[in-house]
């Protein structure tokens, strides 16, 4: 079964049937043969008729599924809703959030709904992990409105810190200005060296 499943994905990777693919997405009974044909059709096929097997990739019942639809998502840019995100950004499985995370801050028309997620994501997700991903995303899309988030998260875990630092790239005022500064005294050196890349102007 684990060989023909291996087999079965294999061709998947390989192919460019498209009906093929979609027949494997909607039907095949290996989850990981799912994941590489919803994988491979966002890859080959125009967006209009991914999006539709995307979105079946997207609530399918195994999360390893789930979370390489999130990993795509970004391929498909605005065929895949934020609705649809927002919804993979409150799966009970991290890594699927975690995914699902990165691909809204990827997204080219974020809307209020996908921001509130994040910040909600960023400030109170109990898996740090989805925490930091939440805080990268709101420092890729840069709203201000996300900017009390991104400071609260610069108190968080060391990666979380250091992710929430490098976010602050994307904010202007006194307040950015004065915690990174502050950063320049944290405990761990890759917060501090964030810190410094951003107040110096310097390349990361």
């Amino acid at each position: 079964m684990v060989r023909s499943a291996e087999t079965r994905a294999a061709n998947a990777a390989m192919t460019g049937d498209l009906a093929a693919l979609t027949a494997l997405v909607r039907a095949d009974q290996a989850p990981r043969v799912r994941a590489v044909a919803v994988a491979r059709i966002t890859r080959i096929a125009p967006r209009r008729a991914a999006a539709p097997v995307w979105r079946v990739a997207a609530t399918d019942p195994a999360p390893e599924v789930r979370r390489r639809a999130a990993e795509v998502a970004p391929a498909l840019g605005a065929s895949v809703s934020c609705r649809a995100l927002v919804d993979l950004l409150a799966d009970d499985n991290p890594w699927v959030a975690e995914a699902a995370a990165f691909a809204l801050g990827a997204h080219p028309r974020p809307t209020a709904t996908a921001g509130a997620a994040l910040i909600a994501a960023a400030t109170t997700h109990p898996d740090p992990l989805v925490r930091e991903a939440a805080v990268a995303a709101l420092g890729a899309q840069g709203d201000p409105a996300s900017l009390p988030a991104v400071l609260h998260a610069c108190d968080d875990k060391p990666a979380i810190r250091r992710r929430a630092v490098l976010a602050l790239a994307a904010f202007d005022g006194p307040e950015v200005e004065a915690r990174l500064r502050l950063a320049l005294d944290d405990k761990d050196w890759q917060v501090r060296q964030a810190a410094e890349t951003l107040l110096t102007g310097q390349p990361a």
